[in-house]
């Protein structure tokens, strides 16, 4: 009886090498890093970037680009440049077939925060400040070198969420140009006592869309999402596309996802 079980043991063990004999492993390719150093920020800075299906076939073809805040491949890059390649199914044709360059973060605090005269903001995030700096990086650096490395059109897309959003809204305050459309989620609009909130939005080049999200956050979340939709809707109801959604079924650590397929689907980025 012991020598059956060890011989049908013996074959079992057999089989599997023989199995594995045939087994190849090799790494899943859906998108590449690319480093570099930046003369602005005086730092080695990382980029992911997500390709489109059919990006290498056709070379006359180029390309929307969709910046990604908070982009590093443990933070939002994975989810959101899946979200971009389900919306490019043909039998959906939500989205553009777009590039996604997802900003890896160093220090989110920091980079997308402006001088705040709030102390419990001093004392809860001692290194902000820097937003002004890589606003700078953002258009002088990275957004040069991603159209010189990639066959990119001239449509851009900006995705922030939390203090991402703060740093979005920043930007199309002071500097709306630099993006067509803007995906603002959950923004952290009451940084440095809502003083963003406060100041004019006088744009003189309206973008092609903003949308605004929000979960079920508590009341100043909720409060400062919607009234940035207030301040800018009397701008642009008549020129753009301004869509407010809130999520009331999501909370701010899942709102992110499903406000951006939300986004994708009911503005036209065509």
């Amino acid at each position: 009886m012991a020598r059956t079980i060890i011989k049908f043991i013996s074959l079992i063990m057999a089989f599997s090498v023989i199995a594995n004999d045939n087994v190849t492993i090799k790494p899943f390719e859906f998108a590449h890093s690319v480093a570099f150093e930046s003369k602005v920020l005086k730092q080695s800075r990382l980029i992911n970037v997500y390709l489109p299906n059919g990006y290498d076939a056709n070379q006359s073809l180029r390309y929307p680009v969709i910046y990604l805040l908070d982009g590093s491949k443990d933070e939002d890059f994975i989810h959101i440049a899946g979200l971009v390649q389900f919306t490019n199914f043909p039998w959906l044709n939500i989205l553009p077939k777009s590039i996604v360059v997802g900003i890896s973060n160093l220090d989110r605090k920091h980079d997308f925060t402006t001088p705040s005269n709030n102390a419990l903001d001093k004392k809860e995030l001692p290194t902000h400040g820097g937003a002004k700096n890589f606003i700078r990086f953002l258009d002088e650096e990275l957004r040069p070198l991603v159209n010189k490395q990639y066959r990119t059109n001239s449509t851009s897309t900006l995705i922030g969420q939390s203090l991402g959003g703060l740093l979005a809204s920043e930007i199309l305050f002071n500097h709306t140009t630099m993006f067509e459309h803007y995906v603002i989620i959950s923004p952290s609009l009451w940084w440095d006592d809502e003083s963003l909130l406060a100041s004019k939005f006088e744009p003189t080049h309206f973008p092609q869309s903003v949308y605004i999200g929000v979960g079920k956050e508590g009341e100043i979340m909720e409060r400062v999402a919607k009234a940035l939709y207030q301040k800018i809707l009397p701008k642009l109801k008549d020129k753009t596309q301004l869509k407010f959604n809130q999520f009331s079924q999501l909370s701010h650590g899942d709102t992110l996802h499903l406000a951006v397929y939300d986004a994708f689907n009911t503005i036209n980025y065509q």
